[in-house]
């Protein structure tokens, strides 16, 4: 049996052996995409195995003048103590194309162990060949040292749409062609894209030159930057000039020298070249409806919620993730229908997209936290995402789901907020009347003086009598003070309270680490000022055995360490809700005023 098993495993091997081997092999074509009608280049194909039987595609509108030229190329490397080698093998035409017009070469076949694999296809356009002076084959400068022609070096700003919405995006492609031998840049100036909001397309840090056709002539063309454009205003809007200081090789013009048959001189010059300014018309959006959050492409919205069932004051997160292509990066928060009992925060919001030339494609989240206060059922509506398509040109709504909320009443500890009148919900009635006083008025006699009266002297004594009352008080005061230690003592509930007090900010925020931080500073800081103990020299069992001297009950003194222990807990260990974090509020609360009376 076991003989059985392994002869079928070796079959099975055996027969997906050449499947993977066939996974491995690479063979691909490369041709120009342009060329002059009369001008040779190559036709390659290239192999990472061993192969036989290379069929040529149809080349009937090409003549082949030379091929095939067969060569190999070995390469090692090592990476992390790891090597490995890569072979590749090559055949070579020299091709001419017979007549003008766009030509399809097919795909080349070849054999690599019994399997034949195809090549990639291309299409080449073949253009009329510019008249060119002959030298022997060696190109003449040109009839002026120093300067290029303009035809031979310029920069084009190219945009893929020059009419569009408001929101909808649009690509502008920098692009240099040059005839010339170019050595660098050493400037490029680019518009600041005004009226635009713009995001920067990754190329790749080396601008590779491709041969492209423009006007019927062939030039080696380099694109330099891609921006994707979003209109931010409506109208005619103008984008400037790209400005780029460029560094040509050039040929110095012969002398009479026989030498110069032979050596060539070249020097660099400065040739700065700038590009046409361009514009947009950009077309305002149709009239949207109120639930539209500034969205222009193709999206879908999906949400979720942290917890259906809750207590009082427990948060709940809602979160609303847009995903899809065009302005995600501006679309508003959407509106979402809140019951009036809920506290409810910002929202919070993280995009994660790519840019490419189909526009700002990935998503973006919305996270919605709010605190129930009050016990009940309560739905939330659905979130109506509305955007503008710009294929069809109508707004489209998309909508979530409805949820449906029940909130229990908490233990009684929960600390409830009751929300504040705002003012401009105040109005004050009745003020721009003044009503007839029915009461009678308060009259003095005519020739009547405040000084002197009765009413005077008592006025006069009671100053007195207040002013000595302050001083007393002061003195009493300044007594009491010189005594830094009774101070603390007298103080200590006082600042522990309001510690507390601080703490129950922290509880309603939703602070856990800084609530637990201050109902533990709470403690320390009350024994420290009230049992005269510097906070540094206090410790668990200094603490326990000062509180027992000064006949504090056992019971809690238990109760007081088991507080300390569980916030020194919570802080590395945070859990248990906000639940928790009531009952220890209420819990210190009630140890310290015990504490309070019994520490003697």
């Amino acid at each position: 049996m076991l003989f059985r098993t392994l002869k079928l495993i070796f079959i099975c091997l055996l027969i997906a052996l050449p499947g993977w081997a066939a996974e491995k092999v690479i063979f691909t074509m490369e041709v120009p995409q342009v060329v002059e009608l009369g001008e040779q280049f190559r036709l390659a194909f290239s192999v990472n195995s061993k192969g036989q039987n290379l069929k040529l595609p149809d080349l009937s509108d090409f003549d082949v003048l030379m091929g095939p030229s067969t060569s190999q190329s070995t390469s090692f490397q090592i990476i992390n103590g790891v090597s490995s080698q890569a072979v590749s093998f090559s055949y070579l035409y020299v091709l001419r194309a017979k007549k003008e017009g766009r030509f399809n070469v097919g795909p080349g076949t070849i054999t690599v162990d019994g399997t034949e694999f195809k090549s990639n296809a291309q299409s080449i356009e073949v253009v009329k060949g510019s008249a060119k002076p002959s030298s022997g084959g060696v190109d003449e400068p040109t009839s002026t040292p120093g300067t290029i022609p303009k035809n031979d070096l310029f920069v084009k700003l190219i945009l893929d749409k020059r009419s569009l919405f408001k929101g909808e995006h649009l690509t502008a492609t920098i692009k240099i062609y040059s005839k010339v031998n170019l050595n660098g840049f050493e400037d490029i100036s680019i518009p600041n894209f005004e009226g635009f909001w713009s995001q920067d397309i990754q190329l790749p840090q080396q601008i590779s030159l491709q041969r492209e056709t423009f006007n019927g002539e062939i030039y080696n063309v380099g694109t330099l930057k891609k921006t994707l454009l979003f209109p931010q205003q409506t109208g005619n809007i103008s984008i400037g000039s790209v400005k780029i200081d460029c560094i040509v090789q050039q040929r110095v013009k012969k002398s009479q020298s026989m030498f110069d048959d032979f050596f060539d001189s070249f020097a660099n010059i400065k040739a700065t070249i700038v590009s046409d300014p361009v514009s947009v018309n950009v077309s305002p959006l149709t009239t949207p409806p109120a639930e539209f959050s500034g969205a222009v492409g193709k999206f879908n919205i999906s949400s979720s919620i942290t917890a259906m069932n809750v207590r009082e004051n427990d948060a709940i997160t809602i979160k609303l993730d847009v995903t899809g292509n065009g302005n995600i990066k501006l679309i508003n928060p959407p509106k979402i229908s809140f019951p009036a009992d809920f506290e409810v925060y910002d929202p919070k919001t993280n995009s994660n997209f790519n840019a490419s030339e189909q526009g700002l494609n990935g998503e973006i989240t919305f996270e919605y936290l709010f605190l129930p206060r009050f016990a009940g059922t309560y739905t939330i509506p659905a979130v109506s995402f509305v955007y503008f398509d710009t294929d069809s040109k109508k707004y489209v709504t998309k909508k979530t789901e409805e949820y449906h909320i029940k909130v229990e009443k908490g233990d009684g500890t929960h600390a409830q907020t009751v929300n504040a009148v705002a003012k401009e919900d105040l109005k004050q009635i009745g003020s721009d009347i003044r009503f007839i006083k029915t009461n009678p008025p308060l009259l003095q006699p005519k020739g009547y003086t405040f000084f002197g009266s009765f009413a005077f002297y008592m006025l006069y004594l009671g100053g007195m009598l207040t002013l000595l009352t302050i001083y007393l008080l002061n003195q009493k005061r300044i007594r009491e003070n010189a005594n830094v230690a009774r101070l603390k003592n007298k103080k200590a509930s006082k600042v522990a309270l309001k510690r507390l007090k601080e703490a129950n900010g922290y509880l309603r925020s939703g602070s856990n680490e800084k609530f637990y931080e201050s109902v533990t500073r709470a403690f320390w800081g009350y024994l420290s000022d009230k049992l005269t103990i510097p906070a540094s020299e206090l410790s668990r069992d200094k603490a326990s055995d000062e509180l027992t001297r000064h006949q504090v009950s056992t019971k809690i003194i238990e109760r007081f360490v088991e507080i300390l222990d569980t916030c020194e807990f919570a802080r590395f260990a945070p859990g248990g809700g906000s639940a928790k974090m009531y009952e220890l509020f209420e819990e210190a609360t009630e140890v310290m005023s015990v504490m309070e009376k019994e520490i003697k």
